[in-house]
């Protein structure tokens, strides 16, 4: 038996290490479903049973997939998410976004902000947030989302897809991509200023909650050593005295905001945005509502 099966199986043939890549590549963004199925196949590979001398391989894969993941989650990004980013620029050349208004992008929580331009009248802002996206992929884009706008202010969420899906960063890492990019908008546009708002819990993550916390934490941190950024906490005040959330600030999915949710964000946000450009008469403001020379020296009362 040994003999008869001996060339065959102590050594893996290119091909089928190939396909054994592939297929746990695959792995990563299947359902589970398919993942089973796709495991099945690998211990089936072309009609015989998944060879002894593969098996290294497969360890080896596995071990591969952890360091690397996060250049192939970013290269897998870039393909995924430029529809998206093309679709901002045909809008844009149909509508052609003045320079000085404040620009909120990042993951769905953002992209899904549908009452966003009306919530933060009378400043003038644009929507560029798309689905799904991690800080990688925020910085990725940055040129293409931030900085081609040449914005007075940048307002960033992103975050708790970066710590919830497969192969997910560390606290750290998430701090990293942080600073990549205050670093990537203010190499470029230095005065710009950066709000991130910090990474919300929810009812559909909440296991994750703790490493949220110490992201926030991190970046909080972070951001006070830099010129022009803020941190924004919008996660404790989604928290009730007993440190728990309420279903109605998510839609159904108990994951992305809910109106609500996002009524509070925008008493949270705007505040900030207006006491610190309230003297600003660029295009942070719609011209119906930029505020006249002689209100904005006008003091306080």
């Amino acid at each position: 038996m040994r003999g008869r099966l001996g060339p065959r199986t102590r050594r893996a043939p290119r091909r089928s290490l190939s396909l054994l890549s592939l297929r746990f590549c695959g792995l990563l963004r299947l359902p589970l479903r398919m993942a089973r199925r796709t495991l099945s196949l690998m211990l089936n590979t072309h009609g015989r049973p998944f060879c002894r001398g593969a098996l290294p391989w497969a360890v080896l894969c596995l071990g591969i997939l952890g360091i690397g993941f996060r250049e192939f989650r970013a290269t897998v990004s870039a393909q995924e998410w430029e529809s998206s980013i093309r679709a901002f620029e045909r809008e844009d050349k149909v509508h052609p976004v003045p320079p000085g208004g404040i620009v909120f992008t990042g993951s769905s929580s953002i992209a899904y902000w549908s009452s966003l331009v009306e919530d933060m009248k009378p400043l003038a802002v644009i929507n560029r947030g798309f689905g799904g996206s991690e800080y990688t992929d925020v910085n990725h884009y940055a040129d293409r989302i931030v900085i081609d706008y040449h914005p007075a202010a940048v307002v960033v969420y992103a975050g708790d897809n970066d710590l919830a899906s497969p192969g997910r960063k560390s606290a750290q890492s998430v701090a990293q991509d942080v600073q990549q990019f205050v670093q990537i908008v203010h190499a470029k546009l230095p005065q710009t200023w950066i709000f991130v708002l910090s990474i919300k819990p929810s009812i559909a993550r909440w296991n994750v909650w703790p490493e949220m916390k110490q992201a926030n934490q991190l970046i909080h941190d972070f951001l006070r050593t830099q010129d022009h950024a803020a941190f924004i906490d919008v996660a404790s005040p989604m928290l009730d005295q007993r440190g728990r959330l309420s279903n109605d600030l998510f839609v159904a999915d108990g994951l992305h905001p809910s109106a609500k949710c996002y009524a509070l964000w925008t008493s949270l946000v705007k505040p900030i945005l207006l006491e610190r450009f309230a003297s600003s008469r660029s295009q942070l403001f719609s011209p119906q509502e930029r505020p006249k020379a002689a209100d904005a020296a006008a003091p306080a009362h």
